[in-house]
């Protein structure tokens, strides 16, 4: 019979049965019992698939998002419902896409009759792309137990993944609610008045008391302060290299989707502040551009192009990326580089090109802290191999010191990140440069 399986319990009776048979070879009298016991064993397992195929016994049902973050927990859902009028186990498993590599995703719940439950998990994906689920199989057991029942439920289905939309709706409702402190990003205090007059407002704690109007204080009896807005409309591009130096992995992700998803992360922010955010992806030739704008639709514009973004092996082209800078790039335009060194030298070479940038944008050069150093620059190396291992680390940590301080000795700002900070660390770089009035 279709989609019908055999329990241990099954296998374990059967057995025992035949013990009795060969043990009644010697006591004759034992022969009528393990009759018996076959006969009644036959009856029980084909009364168990009569009442498990008498009808449609288990509805259930995959609820999970249209589309996927990446690097997130994104939520999943198994709903089911027992519609036997007896009691059953279920073995439920899900058949999650290959690029999981897991096969752990079984659950064993028992139903009442006419009993609901649910199952909750969260699928955390590391790659972009399209993920092809599978279907989710119920093996339903009656309390004799023998025989399983399989249900097949949700067929297949394939979601697409996406950079991190999730962390970017974390940031904007943090935003809204004037909660960006609990996520790591500091309150930078506006460097005299030089932006323009928006209202008059009441004294909230944390606004700059140098802000205090003291005549309209005077009127209201109550304190009020002069409420400034930031200088709008300034270009944000986030510029991506998607060379080999960038598929260099930690936590499962990619440097470039950190970038790609800090990146998402940034343009959102910037338009809530009404500025226009751009994108540019390069590596050995320049790949995509999306103009900068602060239009509704610019965020999906946005996503659907990070979307098919992929690291290269090839040597990324500084000195291509200049010229293309130079000629498409026309208004004075915050520049945020996502790129990684890991040798001062790699930085020298192509320092020219930043400093020629910089003569017409603000230039952020963000590259990443290797946070798997870390643990040999703090280990106590007991041999000679292990020592080398240590000093090779420790030079490599100060040569990315190094790039930070020749980068501003040029002229150059710079992010020194861990993947983990990233997001939050260009979002305070980019508040601290428009409080400074540098953009």
């Amino acid at each position: 019979m279709k989609n019908l399986f055999i329990n241990n319990r099954f296998y374990i009776a059967l057995v025992i049965i035949i013990l009795v048979f060969i043990i009644s070879f010697s006591f004759t009298h034992l022969f009528f019992i393990a009759q018996i016991l076959f006969f009644g064993f036959i009856a029980l397992c084909a009364f168990e698939i009569f009442i498990l195929y008498s009808k449609e016994g288990i509805i259930a049902s995959r609820i999970y998002p249209e589309k996927l973050s990446n690097g997130d927990e994104n939520p999943f859902k198994i709903v089911m419902e027992n519609r036997y009028t007896f009691s059953t186990s279920l073995s439920i498993i899900d058949e999650l896409p290959i690029q999981f590599q897991r096969r752990d995703t079984k659950w064993e719940v028992s139903l009442y009759s006419k009993e609901n439950k649910e199952i909750n998990y969260t699928i955390r994906p590391t790659k972009r792309g399209e993920y092809d689920f599978g279907a989710v199989n119920i093996f339903a057991t009656s309390p004799i137990g023998f025989i399983s029942r399989r249900f097949i439920m949700d067929q297949g289905v394939i979601l697409p993944v996406y950079p991190s939309f999730l962390q970017m709706k974390k940031y904007e409702f943090a935003a809204f609610t004037q909660n960006l402190k609990d996520l790591g990003i500091k309150k930078v205090k506006r460097l005299g008045h030089t932006m323009e007059f928006e209202q008059i407002k009441d004294y909230v704690q944390g606004d700059d008391a140098r802000t205090i109007n003291w005549k309209a204080t005077a009127r209201r009896n109550g304190l009020m302060v002069n409420q400034f807005q930031d200088q709008r409309s300034q270009q944000i591009y986030c510029v991506i290299d998607k060379g080999r130096q960038m598929r260099m992995p930690f936590e499962g992700l990619s440097l470039l989707d950190y970038a790609i998803n800090a990146s998402l992360v940034m343009a959102n922010i910037a338009i809530k502040k009404q500025d226009k955010a751009g994108l540019l992806t390069f590596s050995n030739k320049m790949s995509s551009m999306l103009k900068a704008e602060k239009t509704n639709r610019q965020m999906f514009k946005m996503q659907e192009m990070l979307f098919n973004q992929k690291t290269y092996y090839l040597e990324s082209n500084f000195e291509l990326l200049n010229s293309f800078v130079h000629t498409k790039i026309n208004q004075r335009s915050l520049l945020l580089l996502f790129t990684n060194f890991e040798s001062f030298f790699s930085m020298k070479r192509q320092l020219k090109y930043f400093k020629n940038m910089a003569k017409r944008h603000v230039v952020v050069v963000i590259f990443f802290h290797n946070t798997e150093l870390d643990v040999l620059v703090n280990s106590n190396p007991q041999k000679m191999e292990e020592i080398y291992q240590q000093a090779i680390a420790e030079t490599t940590v100060f040569e990315k010191e190094l790039v930070v301080k020749e980068l501003k000795r040029n002229g150059v700002h710079s992010i020194l990140t861990k993947p983990q900070d990233l997001t939050v660390n260009t979002i305070n770089k980019y508040l601290e440069l428009k409080a400074r009035g540098v953009i």
